[in-house]
């Protein structure tokens, strides 16, 4: 018969403690992010086009807290209407939600071209996407482009052309399509104090083009954006644009898939995010041509990203 000694009070108490520690070291979490680490965010632009080829991010349902140095990006909630806060440019990202006055959507496209993309456009690659804006015009429907200078600048014509057809408007989306807020998406940043210059840089390149009356809107590469990007911005005098409808157009090869994206956000006043990329968006012609008929069949109008800021 074996006989167990009663163990000692300092005895018992380790064995008391290890008790208590040895299942919470089997169960500990694993570690969270250090504070202020970066959170990823839903893009419009896709960060294959500038050679990190990673998948395109579908919007979260409900944003992440940021702090306040961190890159807003997008938001998905309630608008309100435009508004500067002591020395920012106010952020703009989608119209009114009531149905009073029609339920009216506005179409975006990005005209997105880096500066160092002008080798690859002399190889081949399209950054523009004509059938697209001729598919736009045939279907009537007022459209907002926000152009970058870079890509202004390689198709002038186009750019004149759309800036003079009263069907459509055109915007401002940086010169270099650098961002300027980090992290943002893989895009490599513009570096501090650049924005006023981008986009001043752009307005002059879109007259030189020929667009006779750009509109005072900005939307910021890959949608980053922080409050230094904000101070930089005010003195343009311009609205930063957002959006609440992502359209995942960019890369994507099934056009059906683009248009259920639209089609299943899409709410009265939505600002929907599209591309006039071929390269970057080669399906977003043959979704459109779905989108634009259905939004009409459920209701809908169409209307320039001005038109429906003004209500």
């Amino acid at each position: 018969m074996i006989h167990f000694r009663r163990p000692r009070p300092a005895r018992a108490a380790l064995v008391a403690l290890l008790a208590l520690f040895l299942p919470a070291c089997a169960e500990a979490p694993a570690p969270s992010a250090p504070v202020g680490a970066p959170a990823a965010r839903d893009y419009s632009d896709h960060p294959a086009a500038y050679g990190t080829g990673q998948p395109p991010l579908r919007p979260p349902e409900q944003p992440p807290d940021r702090a306040p140095r961190k890159a807003h990006g997008d938001t998905y909630g309630e608008a309100k209407a435009p508004r500067a806060r002591a020395g920012r440019a106010p952020v703009w990202r989608h119209g009114a939600r009531g149905t009073a006055g029609g339920k009216r959507v506005a179409l975006t496209f990005d005209a997105d071209m880096m500066a160092g993309q002008h080798a690859r456009a002399d190889a081949g690659e399209r950054f523009d996407n004509p059938g697209l804006i001729a598919a736009l015009r045939e279907l009537k429907v007022p459209a907002t482009v926000f152009m970058t200078g870079t890509w202004a600048a390689r198709y002038p014509d186009q750019a004149r052309a759309i800036g003079r057809d009263p069907l459509f408007e055109v915007a401002n989306h940086s010169y270099s399509h650098h961002a300027f807020a980090a992290p943002c998406h893989g895009l490599p940043e513009a570096g501090p104090g650049a924005l006023r210059g981008e986009v001043e840089r752009t307005f002059a390149e879109l007259r030189r083009a020929g667009v006779p009356a750009p509109v005072p809107y900005f939307r910021f590469p890959g949608g980053c954006y922080d409050d230094e990007a904000l101070r930089d911005l005010a003195p343009t005098g311009v609205t930063a644009v957002q959006w609440d409808v992502s359209s995942g157009d960019a890369f994507a090869t099934d056009p059906a898939a683009v248009a259920e994206e639209v089609l299943t956000r899409v709410r009265p006043g939505s600002v929907v995010v599209l591309h006039v990329t071929r390269s970057a968006a080669p399906v977003t012609e043959e979704a459109v041509r779905e989108i634009v008929p259905e939004l009409r069949r459920r209701g809908y109008g169409f209307a320039r990203v001005s038109e429906l800021a003004a209500g």
